[in-house]
């Protein structure tokens, strides 16, 4: 898998998480508080200067209320055909 299509693909994670923030009128500073974080550490995220593991994309999707695995399943639905697997 070329490089670019693992970045492509992080920012599409990204871009779901602030999407669905911003959809719930959720803040940088609230959504940090519900992470026990800073709203710095929430921006450094958002514009990709800080990358989340797995365990953090989850807590992300919990304090936004979101299930999970439903999150991780419309973050693959956005990805191009060919990189969707399985």
């Amino acid at each position: 898998m070329p490089k670019s299509v693992v970045s492509d693909a992080y920012k599409l994670a990204v871009e779901y998480l602030v999407e669905v923030r911003k959809r719930q009128g959720i803040t940088q500073v609230e959504l940090a508080r519900r992470l026990g974080r800073t709203q710095q550490f929430v921006s450094f995220v958002e514009t990709r200067e800080r990358r989340l593991d797995l365990i953090e994309f989850r807590a992300f999707a919990l304090a936004l209320g979101q299930d999970p695995m439903q999150a991780v399943a419309e973050v693959f639905a956005r990805l191009p055909p060919e990189h969707r697997g399985g």
